[in-house]
C-alpha cells in the first residue's frame, strides 16, 4: 500500500458495512430475496467464500440477473428502514465521527441505502456530523455519487479519501481519483480488499482516528 499522503479535507464513507454493522441482517434476509426474485439461496457454508469474491462475482455466482438488481436494492431499502432499530453501528464510529470533524475534515456518506435509513441508524448526533449525503446509489453507480459529493464540496479529488469495506468502494474511488481506504472491519474479507491494494487499509476505527483525528485540517 502506498504510503499516507497530506491529510484529506474531506472523508466519504460508505454506511452498510462500515460505519453500520449490517452484515448479519442482510445475510438475514437472503433467503427471503432468493425466493421473491429467483435467485438461488446461499449455503451456509458458502458465507465465508462469498466475503472473498468482489461484488460482481457474488452476484454471477447466485444468479442475479442485471435488471433486477435496481428493484432488489429498493425493495431492500424498505425492508431495512422497517427493521433499522435491529441494526446498531459499529463500535467506535461516533468516537470516528467526532474526532474526524474536530480535526477539521468534512465527512459524506455515499451508500446504497437511504438517506432516512443511515440517520435512523447513526442517530441525530452522528447524522450532524455529516455535511453531505449522496443515497441510494446503485450498486455499481457510486462514482457518480462519488463525483456529486466533490463537486457540491469544491474539494479536488486528491484532497479526499474514501473508506468503504466492499471491492466496489475502492472502484470507485479509483475512478474519480479519490484516495481509496479499505475498512477491513467489515462484512468482506480483509484478504479480498487488500488484493485491491488500496492507498491506505484500517484495521478499525480506531486506527482511522490515529491516522485523521490528530491532524488539524485549514480550509
Amino acid at each position: 500500500m502506498a504510503e499516507p499522503g497530506p491529510p484529506p479535507r474531506l472523508v466519504i464513507f460508505d454506511f452498510d458495512g462500515t460505519l453500520s454493522d449490517s452484515g448479519g441482517w442482510f445475510l438475514s434476509i437472503l433467503d427471503h430475496l432468493a425466493d421473491r426474485y429467483g435467485f438461488r439461496r446461499v449455503g451456509t457454508h458458502e458465507v465465508e467464500s462469498l466475503r472473498r469474491m468482489p461484488t460482481q462475482a457474488v452476484i454471477r455466482h447466485i444468479g442475479v440477473p442485471r435488471w433486477k438488481l435496481p428493484f432488489i436494492a429498493r425493495y431492500v431499502r424498505r425492508l431495512f428502514g422497517r427493521h433499522a432499530h435491529q441494526v446498531q453501528l459499529f463500535d467506535g464510529v461516533p468516537e470516528m465521527l467526532a474526532a474526524i470533524q474536530a480535526a477539521g475534515i468534512r465527512i459524506a456518506v455515499v451508500t446504497s441505502n437511504s438517506e432516512a435509513n443511515a440517520r435512523a441508524v447513526l442517530g441525530p448526533d452522528n447524522a450532524a456530523r455529516i455535511s453531505w449525503w449522496a443515497c441510494g446509489a446503485s450498486l455499481f453507480g457510486k462514482a457518480p455519487k462519488f463525483r456529486k459529493v466533490l463537486k457540491a464540496s469544491g474539494i479536488p479529488p486528491h484532497q479526499a479519501l474514501s473508506i468503504g469495506d466492499e471491492t466496489r468502494d475502492i472502484d470507485a474511488a479509483r475512478d474519480t481519483g479519490v484516495r481509496a481506504g479499505a475498512a477491513l472491519w467489515g462484512y468482506a474479507s480483509p484478504d479480498a480488499l487488500v488484493h485491491l491494494d488500496p492507498d491506505i487499509a484500517f484495521a478499525g476505527p480506531r486506527a482511522v482516528i490515529d491516522h485523521l483525528g490528530s491532524t488539524k485540517v485549514d480550509g
